[in-house]
């Protein structure tokens, strides 16, 4: 008998990412390709992050630092918080990593919504945890189920704030209201990747409980959205020390790259490209609201900087069909939402291709 894997591998569901711009190229014979699949900024990278990684080359031959320190000075400066309260890793899919093998031991319960981020799923599944999925709610989180499933016995509760795939809030109010019925010893992991995306007033501020001293909050973000370093994977975790020690403990020796590191720094010193790019992306998300109205489509409002937009039964056919046109977005069937896309919100360019070439698919005329 061959060398068998452990038992929690047999409930993942490998991960599928977005396909990357070579592999359509290569599997389409094209040239142009636009990539709207995983929500990356259309400016590319903050210029003071990509020109700090120019200078950092010659240095490639060194380890880097693996307490990142001037990063997570940089971090704690801009949050107004002690450097203690916060860890950094590879991307915020690491960090999710590090809090299931730090929090959960085998048939602990984790708590997460259905069609919401898969890698919660797969983290849980690989320490053996004991994976609950609550509804969705008008695509939103159902934070009552959620409450009510984590008071019966669970350690872990994942929520995602902005929602990925629906782009949807859980407000202040409702937040507290769940933090109110979740007990102390139940570890609540807001996932804020696209907060500087939203501008709603009712928004929650997860930091806000990390700095009331609540023992049981942990708060993810990235600088893979905003700042546009999704090619070098960087995100952090803040919480209160003693909630933060557990992932140091496991975390790789390296986990942070030196080009990440010191990339980071640079971007988080990059306001005004901040500022452009969430301005950019909230005229270029009407815009894609006003085509999807125009071709009769209902979509999700969103507060990220992508789209959930409803094409039917055939959405997977959609998308193969986009491909073709050299337009890569994002099939939802993974996250339990068969009829739609999600969609990046790119740049205007990008964007009037994109529906344009929808519009051929649903009218037929792209043959």
């Amino acid at each position: 008998m061959p060398v068998q894997p452990q038992r929690g591998l047999r409930w993942i569901e490998t991960y599928v990412p977005g396909k990357p711009i070579e592999e359509v190229q290569r599997e389409y014979g094209l040239e142009d390709v636009v990539k709207l699949a995983s929500n990356e900024n259309p400016l590319g990278p903050s210029p003071k992050a990509a020109a700090a990684i120019a200078a950092a080359l010659p240095n490639l031959n060194r380890y880097p630092d693996g307490q990142s320190y001037y990063l997570r000075r940089a971090l704690a400066a801009r949050l107004g918080l002690d450097m203690e309260y916060i860890t950094v890793g590879n991307g915020a899919d690491g960090l999710i990593m590090q809090t299931c093998m730090a929090y959960l031991d085998e048939g602990d319960v984790a708590v997460v919504s259905r069609s919401s981020f898969p890698v919660y799923d797969i983290y849980v599944h690989a320490m053996r945890g004991t994976l609950v999925k609550t509804p969705l709610r008008d695509f939103r989180l159902d934070l009552p189920a959620m409450a009510h499933r984590a008071a019966q016995g669970a350690k872990l509760v994942f929520v995602c704030n902005p929602n990925n795939p629906t782009g949807t809030i859980v407000t202040a109010d409702e937040v507290e209201e769940f933090m109110a019925q979740v007990p102390d010893e139940v570890l609540v992991v807001f996932d804020e990747a696209y907060h500087e995306f939203v501008d709603a007033p009712d928004y929650p501020d997860g930091l806000g409980y990390v700095r009331e001293g609540r023992p049981n909050v942990l708060v993810l973000r990235t600088l893979s959205k905003v700042y546009g370093l999704a090619g070098v994977r960087l995100g952090y975790a803040v919480g209160r020390p003693e909630v933060i020690a557990p992932l140091r403990k496991i975390k790789e020796p390296f986990a942070v790259n030196y080009l990440a590191q010191v990339a980071g720094v640079a971007a988080l010193d990059d306001e005004e490209f901040l500022r452009r790019y969430v301005a950019l992306n909230r005229q270029e998300r009407e815009y894609l609201y006003g085509e999807f109205a125009r071709l009769g489509l209902r979509y999700v409002p969103s507060h990220t900087n992508f789209i959930l937009v409803e094409v039917g039964p055939q959405a997977a056919e959609v998308q193969e069909r986009l491909l073709a046109q050299g337009v890569i977005v994002r099939p939802c069937g993974g996250y339990d939402l068969p009829d739609f896309l999600r969609v990046s919100v790119g740049s205007h360019a990008q964007n009037a291709r994109f529906t344009a070439a929808l519009e051929r698919v649903l009218t037929g005329t792209d043959g």
